[in-house]
């Protein structure tokens, strides 16, 4: 496909947000390490990516291309190459990418402030991962695993608006509090 083209078919979409992008992570993230916790060692890690490739491989590409995280901040994935929900090669590679970095992850703050070298070098590849978004000078800001599986994350039509609701909580928690002060 030409870059012509290709630039074509995704014309229409709206680029996600970077703060979108870290919350839908986090979500993702926290829900899959929490029902990991519950097991340790080895199999903590191994039941972690395999919780992982549940819910976002399995449940993305059955759910139009929206996990947990992607639902709830209003983004789905879609594929480069044709616009739309990407096929279950193209998410698998997306999201193994991004597993294995969340694992490092994982292993990094379990080891903590013990030995604070080793969990910034665990840390660091998904930092990287995630900043190659902002320095990315492409209209969608892709990070480094949708570069590796030519997919986009872009808003979608279809969520929750979490951080909206949020949003919209704290206003009116502050506008009362305000009003009590008076």
């Amino acid at each position: 496909m030409s870059s012509k083209h290709s630039s074509l078919v995704h014309n229409h979409f709206s680029k996600a947000p970077f703060n979108r992008r870290i919350y839908a992570f986090l979500l993702d993230f926290i829900t899959i390490w929490f029902l990991s916790s519950f097991f340790k060692g080895i199999l903590q890690n191994t039941i972690f990516i395999f919780i992982w490739l549940i819910l976002k491989v399995i449940v993305v590409f059955k759910n139009k291309g929206q996990s947990l995280g992607n639902w709830a901040f209003d983004l789905k994935i879609t594929s480069v190459r044709c616009g739309r929900i990407p096929r279950l090669d193209e998410i698998f590679k997306r999201e193994i990418t991004l597993g294995l970095l969340a694992l490092l992850a994982i292993l990094g703050f379990s080891i903590n402030l013990n030995n604070g070298l080793s969990m910034l070098l665990l840390i660091t590849p998904l930092i990287v991962d995630f900043s190659a978004a902002l320095g990315s000078q492409k209209r969608y800001s892709q990070t480094l695993h949708d570069m590796i599986s030519n997919t986009i994350l872009i808003q979608a039509q279809r969520g929750f608006s979490l951080d909206l609701r949020i949003k919209k909580i704290f206003k009116i928690i502050h506008k009362k509090y305000l009003k009590s002060l008076r």
